[in-house]
C-alpha cells in the first residue's frame, strides 16, 4: 500500500519522499542529506530543516539535530528547478466528474522528473483546474505525445488504475518509420520479446534467452516509398515497448534518439518531434458499464498524406 504524504500539494507539486538508512557514517539525518544531495548548496538543504520543510510520516517536523535512525523515510519539496519553459500547451479531450483525458504534447513529461517540475503535464493541470488530487492513472513518456487519462478524485482513483493494471484498456498508437532499403517485413505481425528495466537506465533490455513478456500487433496503415505509417497495438505495456520492438524488426521510428542506436545527448528539436503517438483509449467504465472511447486531436507530422 503507498504512503500518504504528510505534506499537502503545493503549487500543484507534490512533496518527495526520501528513503534513509538507519545507520551509517552520519550523525543526523541532516548530514545524510548534505551528504545525499552534496550538488547542493548545504545551507540551502539546511535551510529547508530550518522552515520546517522536512517532516517524518505522521508530519512531525524535523531538525538539524535529528539523529540518524530516528525515521526510515522522510518528506520534502523540492526547490524548483532553472528551468526554460516548454512552449506546449496540454489540450482537454474530455473531463467529468472522474476523468480527465488530455492531449500530452512531445517533448512534455507527464509527471515531473529529469530536471522538469513545473514543465509537465500534471503540475500543469494541477494549477488550471485548482486539484491538487489530480493523478495520472497511466504515463507517456516525455517523447512520445498524444492521450493521457488523469483521475480527478481519490474515491473512484483505484477502479480505473484496474483497469490498467488488468489490461483491460485496449491502448492503440501511430508511428512513422522509414522504409527499409531492402524492403518492409510481412505485415499485419506480432512482434514479441522479453522486456526488462533498470532504475536509471535510459534503454529497456532485450533477453533474447527469455520467454516473451511484451506484445505487439504492427498494422499498416499506409506505405509510400520512403515512409510507413503504422498503427500499433501493444498488449501489454513495458518500458519503451513499441519503440524497441519497430526496432528490432528494422523499423526504427523517425526522430527516435535511443533506438534502434542511442545518440548523444541533445537539445530538443521541435522539427524532429519523435513520431510515436498514444491515438486512442477504449475501456468498459467500472462506474457506468458503459463502453467509453477517447481518439487524440493530434497528428503525426512526418505520416504520409492521402
Amino acid at each position: 500500500m503507498a504512503m500518504r504524504a504528510p505534506l499537502p500539494v503545493r503549487d500543484g507539486v507534490g512533496p518527495t519522499r526520501l528513503r534513509v538508512p538507519r545507520t551509517g557514517p552520519w550523525a543526523t539525518i541532516a548530514d545524510y542529506v548534505t551528504g545525499r544531495f552534496a550538488h547542493i548548496d548545504p545551507d540551502i538543504l539546511l535551510a529547508r530543516f530550518d522552515r520546517g520543510e522536512v517532516v517524518a510520516i505522521d508530519g512531525t517536523r524535523l531538525t538539524r539535530e535529528t539523529p540518524l535512525g530516528a525515521e526510515d523515510f522522510i518528506w520534502y519539496y523540492r526547490e524548483p528547478p532553472d528551468e526554460p519553459r516548454i512552449p506546449y500547451e496540454v489540450t482537454v479531450r474530455h473531463l467529468d466528474d472522474d476523468l480527465l483525458v488530455v492531449d500530452k504534447p512531445h517533448f512534455l513529461p507527464t509527471t515531473p522528473g529529469g530536471g522538469f517540475l513545473y514543465n509537465s503535464a500534471l503540475v500543469r493541470l494541477r494549477q488550471r483546474f485548482e486539484n491538487p488530487d489530480l493523478t495520472p492513472i497511466h504515463r507517456l513518456d516525455r517523447a512520445t505525445a498524444g492521450l493521457v487519462m488523469f483521475s480527478v478524485r481519490p474515491a473512484t482513483r483505484g477502479a480505473y488504475q484496474t483497469l490498467f493494471a488488468d489490461r483491460a484498456v485496449e491502448k492503440v498508437y501511430e508511428a512513422v518509420t522509414a522504409v527499409p532499403a531492402d524492403g518492409m517485413p510481412h505485415l499485419p505481425l506480432a512482434v514479441r520479446s522479453h522486456l526488462t528495466s533498470s532504475r536509471g537506465s535510459l534503454r529497456a533490455i532485450v533477453h533474447e534467452d527469455r520467454e516473451p513478456n511484451a506484445e505487439t500487433r504492427v498494422e499498416a496503415i499506409r506505405v509510400t516509398a520512403e515512409r510507413a505509417h503504422l498503427r500499433l497495438l501493444p498488449r501489454t505495456g513495458r518500458m519503451h515497448q513499441l519503440r524497441t520492438h519497430l526496432a528490432g524488426i528494422g523499423l526504427g521510428i523517425l526522430g527516435d534518439r535511443f533506438y534502434p542506436d542511442l545518440l548523444d545527448e541533445a537539445p530538443d528539436d521541435p522539427e524532429r518531434p519523435l513520431q510515436l503517438l498514444a491515438r486512442e483509449l477504449r475501456f468498459i467504465d467500472p462506474l457506468t458499464g458503459h463502453a467509453r472511447e477517447f481518439t487524440t486531436g493530434l497528428r503525426l507530422r512526418e505520416a504520409p498524406s492521402d
